[in-house]
């Protein structure tokens, strides 16, 4: 069981969903997320959140296709843990299959937009929410709930 925190990343195109948990918790919270244009303004960003938390674990949502191989998007995810090694050298790295989290995370949106508790502005929060989903399926996984 690792040490410390453990952060979630729900990686996309523009925006990069964010959770944080620790071991001794058993939940996940999303963070704000990390919306971005361009890869430097990323990286920049990245590690003022690897500096602020302090992860001891980071675990990356991995959309693998139906018959659980790569994608186009997994591929970019891997390059992107590669950077990740590079800025948090002291974090173990991990992947977890996240086929249905996305699809999770938008009903959870959904059903809270239906009870009038979301608006347009926190759909920037699916990303984030995502990311808390990848982080609990891995601790569950990993007997850590």
């Amino acid at each position: 069981m690792p040490e410390g925190n453990l952060l979630g990343i729900d990686y996309g195109a523009r925006t990069v969903g964010l959770a944080v948990a620790h071991p001794l918790t058993g939940s996940a919270r999303p963070l704000a997320p990390i919306v971005y244009r361009q890869a430097e303004g990323l990286a920049a960003e990245m590690c003022q959140v690897l500096k602020d938390w302090k992860p001891a674990m980071i675990v990356l949502g991995l959309p693998l296709d139906g018959a659980g191989n790569d994608t186009e998007m997994s591929q970019r995810i891997r390059g992107f843990a590669e950077q990740l090694a590079v800025w948090a050298p002291n974090a173990r790295l991990a992947f977890q299959d996240e086929r249905l989290t996305s699809e999770a995370a938008a009903r959870a949106f959904a059903e809270r937009r239906s009870q009038g508790r979301a608006r347009r502005r926190d759909a920037a929060q699916l990303d984030s929410l995502a990311a808390a989903m990848i982080l609990e399926a891995w601790m569950t996984e990993h007997g850590i709930v």
